[in-house]
């Protein structure tokens, strides 16, 4: 069954197109108009410009929404989405700015940029953090690579597309955001610890093996910058003793909520399974009472 918040968005979405067609200037983003319509950088991540956008973003939510928001709790799924959907445009407009000084091309300033894609990738981020072994079927992938392949995928696209600068920036912002915020500052309800900062969920496990050599090094500089101070209060509350970490510390958190992802994985497709066996088993039942009768 999807979840309360997932079906509750799928009609929101058809209200976002609706906007989009009607108050195009208001609520869709675009850098020369972000001061006079500051508002634009919460509601564009919630406006589709397209039949496919609307879509997708439904479904995407729908689905990934069933997975999560049992796991995570429906007020930590709609703050996730609303972080991340912010942050995104905030540093999508910053882009939009650089570039326009950078290149001078005005188009940078007028390009309407919106859509939710940039959620839906901070939330596959999620499943990443939580079921990353878990083979993804029909695809036979596994879902700590979902990230890292639509993103390649939408790179590669960008050499055939025209304006790249309208989608990419809010692909690779939602990803970046979306594990920032999961690896630092997802509080856990049931210890109160923050983040995620086991190996399995580092950012170079987005890249492939032979790379992490080469992203690590860059990488710890932002894990220190970004926290170096929860580490310090962890240590001053004794939940890490100089390298070792004591019973109920984050990495072991992480491995737990990893367990239990996969665990409600199982739980619901073992249910839907069920389901099926059961209406296939009451459709059969009238064909064998007509073979008995004849």
């Amino acid at each position: 069954q999807f979840t309360e918040f997932a079906k509750a968005d799928t009609i929101v979405n058809l209200i976002k197109f609706h906007l989009q067609s009607n108050y195009y200037q208001s609520v869709t983003y675009i850098p020369i108009l972000t001061i006079p319509f500051g508002w634009n950088l919460i509601t564009a991540g919630y406006i589709e410009q397209t039949v496919h956008g609307v879509l997708s973003s439904t479904v995407g939510l729908l689905f990934i929404g069933k997975l999560l928001e049992p796991i995570w709790g429906s007020r930590e799924f709609l703050k996730f989405i609303f972080i991340v959907n912010f942050m995104t445009s905030v540093f999508v407009f910053i882009t939009a700015i650089s570039l326009y000084y950078i290149t001078m091309q005005e188009s940078y300033l007028y390009m309407p940029l919106s859509g939710f894609s940039g959620v839906l990738l901070g939330l596959l981020v999620g499943v990443k953090q939580l079921i990353p072994d878990q083979e993804i079927s029909p695809l036979k992938i596994k879902a700590k690579w979902l990230p890292s392949i639509v993103l390649l995928l939408a790179i590669f696209a960008s050499f055939f597309t025209i304006e790249p600068a309208a989608y990419l920036p809010i692909l690779m912002f939602g990803t970046y955001i979306g594990w920032i915020y999961l690896r630092y500052f997802q509080r856990k309800q049931e210890t109160g610890f923050k983040g995620d900062p086991s190996d399995e969920f580092a950012f170079s496990t987005f890249f492939p093996e032979f790379l992490r050599p080469v992203i690590d090094p860059m990488a710890s500089i932002f894990d220190r910058m970004l926290c170096g101070r929860s580490e310090a209060s962890n240590d001053a509350r004794g939940y890490t003793v100089g390298s070792a970490s004591l019973p109920g510390s984050d990495p072991i958190e992480a491995t737990r909520r990893r367990e239990r992802g996969a665990r409600a994985l199982e739980e619901r497709l073992a249910t839907e399974r069920l389901t099926a066996a059961g209406a296939k088993s009451k459709t059969d039942e009238p064909e064998r009472d007509a073979t008995d009768n004849v």
